[in-house]
């Protein structure tokens, strides 16, 4: 997070100065230094960084140049541990269905859905329009072969391949610019670098390893522009400050979950403003309000622009109907090229006999001569009249003639459409009854009313106003009622509830078949239909009139598919065999089965890194509790922690450790399936949290890229002859080492941490590359905690 004061910005460049220096709360002894002139200090020459005794020139340069070398090793691992067997196995693997799937469909063309926004998808897409696929293979099944089926997908994992190598570089920088030392760094890099789950999650074609690249990306521009904050609209500032916005808007348009790095960004932003708001900062209403609605375009607007601007894409390359249509409102549909809407939709006359779909379900509306029993299970009394269901296949019992509710003379009976709006009454000829809702409770629900049917009299007689119904379209307009295209609600016109059904099949009395009833609540979206077809149709209108592809303005077709996106996300709560729950994820009690082959008894098994896992949480439960006790302790007045110290623990392992917060408990809201794969971002975050967690043990000073280097102390003008101010000198800082030195015990101590992640890494290989095989005793001596393994056979 952002320093507690920030700078004033008014009363000239001198108290600019001076406040930038007071601005950290900690004193440092400044090193004489040539003398300049006070109006040629440029505020933004190098980093402050508050060290007990700063290092000569030669001692910085080695330092630097030990950062660089760990920075170039630590790289090429990561390129050998994700690049390594990237072409085995050359079969489809774990959700790389679903992907590999949706990029053919981008080559094709073709309209799909899904509940991920499309930026990964888009990347994935352009791998295979650069290397000249056309898409044919379309990802069915777990194992099917890529080699046989000629598919590039080698290309396609390089690109993850490159985007998780690229991560770990990302993790080691935002904890050198964080100010921590080199002992930190590689202790939080290797964390990431040996992760087997990191690795396994970037090797395949899959979204994670954008989502935590664009993730990475944020925070590490969040940490350069927090470096500059006391150099306001300067190129750098604003160069940092967009860079952190375009990685937001890349993280929120690979997975809805990237809110989450926009909540971690977005609360310290926020922490920032609040305190530049304080008058004691100097900075007026006016300068404020340019700091606020920077940020606010940076961080807000431009994110959201590019987040629009992928839709579009993806709006322009699915310009062909596919599988995704059914999804769409028929508007949105008529808008793809080929889609049967244009080429099949009908217009509907009454006295057509039709067959009714429920959009979501896929049922039809039925019935049969069955009746409801007497009494149900928990003993409620029915009305024992004709059962009403939906039934999933087509039936001559799905068939309903629609009639006016007030009849035509015998000699005009035909030919009049059904419009929008319209009261009507449906006849079920194979029964020769009529449809009717009334106040009699349903089968399942107490609360909705039963549907049944009654015979002509009663029809004609007492119940007719409860064989009305309103043809209400869902576009709200008046226009007339197709098939295919006419999405609407069935309003029961006395009652005025709606026409609903649901997947939870009735008993053994009702087939199995799916419950019809009176929903109250008639805003809900799942109580959409469609006129499925018109049956026997003889006149005119069998004949195929091609149409023209309509247009739909840009906002309507994203707000449509936004609501369908967050509708199905919320819908995926059906269990799963390896799906496991937030509490199990910070100690990886389960992973997920990715590949399996018996032949070879190789398999793919996506399991983190146990040892760093537990110590990355361990450090994540330490830190919590040395905040609890600096408060506690603080209440009492006693001040255990330097301030220099305080300041980086807070604004800094503070920053780490709400990122970790805000990725991780969120999920328990969540009631849709969750894998362990969602805890990656978080444990990135904690590894970043270790680190600076072990660099506050190691005993560094308390270093932290507060402000830029500035004159300290800076003089007050001195007065000359006739009272004229003079030019004075002011002296500068020697230019103090950037990092932290490390001792030869935090070096032991690291190395020795890294050397048993290094060591787990590879006791788990064969789980994250597939290779070799292993014999059931090695994976049983592999089983961590609870988890479940395939067994080779």
């Amino acid at each position: 997070m952002s320093p507690k004061n920030s700078p004033p910005e008014k009363g000239g460049k001198k108290a600019k100065l001076q406040a930038s220096a007071s601005a950290t709360g900690i004193s440092s002894s400044p090193v004489p230094a040539p003398a300049i002139k006070a109006d040629e200090v440029d505020n933004c020459n190098g980093p402050i960084y508050l060290v007990a005794k700063p290092l000569t020139p030669a001692e910085s340069r080695r330092q630097q140049i030990n950062y660089n070398v760990a920075l170039f090793m630590i790289t090429l691992l990561s390129f050998l541990t994700r690049f390594y067997l990237l072409n085995h196995p050359d079969q489809v693997v774990f959700d790389e269905v679903h992907f590999g799937k949706f990029a053919s469909y981008y080559l094709q063309r073709t309209y799909f859905f899904d509940v991920h926004p499309p930026f990964g998808k888009l990347l994935f897409a352009l791998v295979g329009w650069l290397v000249g696929y056309d898409g044919a293979f379309l990802f069915e099944n777990i194992g099917d072969g890529y080699t046989q089926n000629k598919v590039p997908y080698l290309a396609y994992r390089a690109l993850p391949a490159l985007l998780g190598s690229l991560t770990v570089p990302i993790v080691f920088l935002t904890m050198k610019h964080s100010g921590y030392s080199l002992a930190a760094c590689l202790v939080s890099t290797a964390l990431v670098l040996f992760d087997n789950g990191h690795i396994t999650q970037t090797r395949f074609i899959l979204l994670d390893a954008t989502l935590i690249f664009s993730m990475s990306c944020a925070l590490y521009s969040y940490v350069k522009f927090v470096r500059y904050r006391n150099c306001s609209f300067s190129r750098k500032w604003w160069k940092w400050l967009l860079l952190t916005g375009l990685s937001l808007a890349c993280t929120i348009s690979t997975k809805y979950v990237g809110v989450f790095t926009f909540f971690t960004i977005g609360l310290a932003v926020s922490i920032d403003l609040w305190n530049l708001l304080d008058i004691d900062n100097g900075l007026s209403l006016k300068k404020f309000a340019e700091h606020f609605f920077a940020r606010a375009f940076a961080l807000i607007a431009m994110p959201f622009m590019i987040y629009l601007f992928f839709f579009q894409v993806h709006f322009w390359v699915l310009n062909r109907s596919g599988p995704g249509d059914d999804f769409m409102s028929p508007e949105f549909q008529e808008t793809l090229g080929d889609n049967e809407l244009a080429l099949l939709a009908k217009p509907i006359n009454y006295y057509d006999t039709i067959a009714i779909k429920h959009k979501d379900t896929g049922a039809y509306l039925h019935s049969h001569l069955d009746r409801y029993p007497l009494r149900y299970d928990d003993g409620r009394i029915s009305s024992q009249g004709q059962q009403v269901t939906g039934y999933p296949h087509k039936d001559a019992n799905n068939n309903w003639v629609i009639l006016p509710a007030v009849g035509f003379p015998e000699n005009d009976m035909f030919g009049h459409p059904v419009n929008g709006g319209d009261i009507v009454q449906l006849f079920h000829p194979v029964t020769g009854t009529y449809l009717l809702t009334h106040d009699v409770a349903s089968p399942y629900y107490p609360t909705n009313q039963e549907f049944t049917t009654v015979n002509q009299d009663d029809a004609s007689g007492p119940r007719h106003n409860d064989t009305l119904f309103e043809i209400r379209l869902n576009n709200g307009k008046k226009e007339q009622f197709r098939t295919k295209g006419g999405l609407f609600k069935l309003i029961h016109y006395p009652t005025k509830v709606a026409m609903w059904t649901h997947s939870k099949p009735l008993p053994d009395w009702g087939y199995k078949q799916q419950e019809v009833n009176g929903n109250k609540n008639t805003q809900q979206v799942s109580n959409t239909w469609l006129v499925d077809e018109i049956v026997d149709l003889k006149d005119d209108r069998v004949k195929v009139e091609k149409k023209k592809v309509k247009r739909l303005p840009f906002m309507k077709k994203w707000l449509e598919l936004q609501i369908a996106m967050f509708r199905h996300n919320n819908a995926l709560t059906s269990s799963h065999p390896y799906s496991s729950l937030p509490p199990e994820w910070p100690f990886m009690l389960r992973g997920v089965s990715f590949w399996t082959q018996n032949d070879s008894r190789s398999q793919i098994y996506l399991v983190g890194n146990p040892l760093g896992w537990w110590f990355a949480t361990s450090c994540l439960a330490v830190l919590s509790g040395v905040f609890v006790a600096d408060q506690l302790t603080r209440r009492r007045r006693y001040y255990v922690l330097a301030e220099n110290v305080r300041t980086r623990l807070y604004n800094s392992a503070g920053f780490f450790l709400l990122a970790w917060a805000a990725h991780y408990f969120p999920f328990y809201i969540m009631g849709r399936q969750l894998f362990l794969h969602h805890y990656l971002p978080a444990h990135l975050a904690s590894a970043l949290v270790a680190g600076a967690l072990l660099d506050f043990f190691y005993g560094n000073p308390g270093i932290f890229p507060v402000a830029y280097q500035v004159p300290t102390p800076a003089p007050k003008k001195a007065a000359g002859k006739n009272g004229q101010a003079v030019e004075s000198t002011v002296q500068l800082q020697a230019p103090p080492t950037m990092y932290p030195p490390s001792s030869l015990i935090s070096y032991a101590i690291s190395g020795v941490i890294v050397g048993l992640i290094f060591g787990v890494y590879w006791f788990f290989k064969p789980f994250t590359y597939g290779d070799p095989g292993l014999s059931v005793p090695q994976v049983v001596m592999r089983k961590w905690m609870n988890f479940d393994l395939h067994f080779a056979k």
